[in-house]
C-alpha cells in the first residue's frame, strides 16, 4: 500500500506535469497567433484556429480538474478514504458527462472541490491540526489553502468568462486569494513577526518552504 507521502508526491508530480503542458500549449498558441497573423485572417479561420487549440488543451484541462478534485479532499481524508472518494468522483463525473455533457460534469467537480476547499480554508484559519499538509506552520498551511482556492476559482472563471456578473467577482477573488496565498507561503516568518505571533515548535522552518 502506498504511504501518504508517496501518494502526495505522485499527485504533486502529476499536477505539475499537467500545468506545464497547459502552459506550453498556451505559450505556443499566443506566439503562433501573433506570428501567423491569425488576427488578420477571416473570422471563420480564426474560429477554426481557436477550436483547434481548445481541442488540444481540453484533455489536460480535464485532467487538472480531476486532479484538483482529488488533491483538495486529501487534506481531510486518510489515504484509504481518499481512494474511495476519487473513484466515486470519477464515476459521478462520468454519469453527469453522459447525461448532461462534459462541461457540466467538470463544473460539478469544480464546485465539489470549491466546497471542500472552503472547508479546508476555514479549518486552516482555525488552526486545525487534523488537516493533512506536507509542510507545517500556520501561515504556510493558510497560504497553501488560499493558493488552491485561487486555482479552483481561476479554472471555474474560465467557464463563466462570458457572464460579467460572475466573471469580475471571480477574477478579483482569485487574484486576492492567490496573492495572499503566495505572501503567506513564501514570507511566513515575516508575517509571523508582523502579526506578533509567538513562534511555535514547527514554525521555525517555514521560510522558503514550497506549498502543496
Amino acid at each position: 500500500m502506498k504511504t501518504k507521502s508517496s501518494y502526495d508526491f505522485y499527485l504533486i508530480l502529476a499536477t505539475a506535469v499537467v500545468l506545464f503542458v497547459i502552459s506550453v500549449v498556451c505559450i505556443y498558441g499566443m506566439f503562433y497567433f501573433k506570428l501567423a497573423l491569425v488576427h488578420q485572417m477571416p473570422s471563420a479561420m480564426q474560429v477554426q484556429y481557436m477550436d483547434r487549440i481548445n481541442t488540444i488543451i481540453s484533455p489536460f484541462l480535464i485532467c487538472l480538474i480531476l486532479l484538483l478534485g482529488i488533491c483538495v479532499p486529501k487534506r481531510l481524508l486518510p489515504t484509504m478514504w481518499l481512494n474511495r472518494f476519487a473513484v466515486t468522483l470519477i464515476v459521478v463525473a462520468g454519469i453527469v458527462s453522459f447525461c448532461w455533457g462534459i462541461k457540466t460534469s467538470l463544473i460539478v467537480v469544480l464546485i465539489a472541490s470549491l466546497v471542500l476547499q472552503l472547508l479546508v480554508l476555514v479549518m486552516a484559519l482555525a488552526g486545525s491540526q487534523s488537516l493533512n499538509f506536507e509542510k507545517k506552520g500556520y501561515w504556510v498551511r493558510l497560504g497553501s489553502s488560499l493558493l488552491h482556492l485561487g486555482l479552483i476559482l481561476f479554472i471555474l472563471d474560465l467557464f463563466f468568462h462570458e457572464n460579467q456578473t460572475l466573471h469580475l467577482p471571480l477574477f478579483w477573488i482569485t487574484t486576492a486569494a492567490t496573492v495572499a496565498g503566495m505572501i503567506f507561503c513564501f514570507y511566513a516568518d515575516t508575517v509571523n513577526r508582523l502579526v506578533r505571533r509567538k513562534p511555535q515548535a514547527d514554525d521555525h522552518s517555514e521560510k522558503n518552504q514550497v506549498c502543496f
